[in-house]
């Protein structure tokens, strides 16, 4: 974690504040630009203290139906990477201090251009980057690129990493660890709390990085009970299922999209902040 950097600086303030933090995720251009932009713009008062922001795929293998379907509805209008990195530099215009991080696949990464893309994500004001479908034994063509453009390689630790092949996914990881607390797809099922907190001690075992838990947290309760052992609780689908459920039969945004998913962000918020790690976030 470069302790410089806006990832390592919010979970020095959260470790300082003894609680664990929340991280929210929304794919980009979902259900259209500008109100992408405005729900983006409104998380962080909401409460959320670091962003993902999803980059819109054809083909999100490793997304449920919930993502998918706000995947095609950004493609559908009219989102491209380049707007993706627009909607970061508006952000980064009115909020110079919220961690973002951009999740998706390496394919639209690669056809960018993967060391053009990296300079243009951070001229933007991106932080952070999570390819979900590359894997560390062929990630030395992005280690090195992230690193000299100051941006943190955030890796993936599943319930089936194993402690033989876990020192390797961690290895060159940065920023955080992600600990993908169930096995499949997003938006599915949700982990039990002792499986998680086992897994969030044998990460901690190999990397002194936070480890942030996602994949099935749904409710502030289940927000606040993964912040009572890990370093930050991610949600996504049950946020982007707020914006799928207040959009008309064209996929027009509703007039209260907006305040809905900021009043949910809050809710999960108040649960996650609630809770005391068993050790400060490192």
């Amino acid at each position: 974690m470069r302790e410089g950097g806006r990832i390592g600086r919010r979970f020095a303030s959260l470790r300082q504040q003894r609680r664990a933090g929340l991280v929210t995720f929304v794919t980009a251009g979902d259900p259209d630009l500008a109100t992408s932009i405005d729900i983006m713009r409104r998380l962080p008062a909401a409460g959320a203290d670091i962003i993902e922001l999803g980059m819109p795929f054809s083909d999100p293998m490793a997304d449920g139906p919930i993502i998918q379907a706000a995947s095609e509805r950004a493609l559908r209008a009219g989102q491209t990477m380049r707007r993706t990195l627009d909607m970061v530099a508006a952000f980064r215009q009115e909020d110079a201090e919220t961690p973002i991080v951009l999740m998706g696949y390496f394919n639209p990464v690669y056809v960018y251009g993967t060391a053009r893309f990296l300079f243009a994500a951070k001229k933007a004001g991106v932080d952070g980057l999570i390819l979900v479908d590359l894997p560390p034994e062929e990630a030395e063509e992005v280690v090195g690129p992230a690193r000299n453009a100051g941006i943190d390689l955030i890796f993936l630790v599943a319930p089936t990493t194993g402690d033989e092949r876990l020192p390797l996914v961690v290895k060159h990881a940065s920023g955080f660890v992600y600990y993908v607390s169930i096995t499949g797809i997003t938006g599915t099922a949700s982990a039990a709390l002792t499986d998680v907190t086992h897994a969030v001690e044998r990460i901690r075992a190999h990397s002194p990085l936070p480890v942030a838990v996602g994949f099935g947290i749904k409710s502030p309760g289940q927000a606040r009970a993964i912040g009572s052992t890990a370093d930050a609780a991610v949600v996504g689908s049950a946020i982007v299922a707020k914006i799928a459920d207040h959009i008309d039969a064209k996929g027009a945004p509703r007039a209260d999209l907006v305040d809905v998913v900021a009043s949910f962000v809050g809710s999960l918020a108040e649960g996650v902040h609630a809770a005391r790690p068993r050790r400060g976030p490192a």
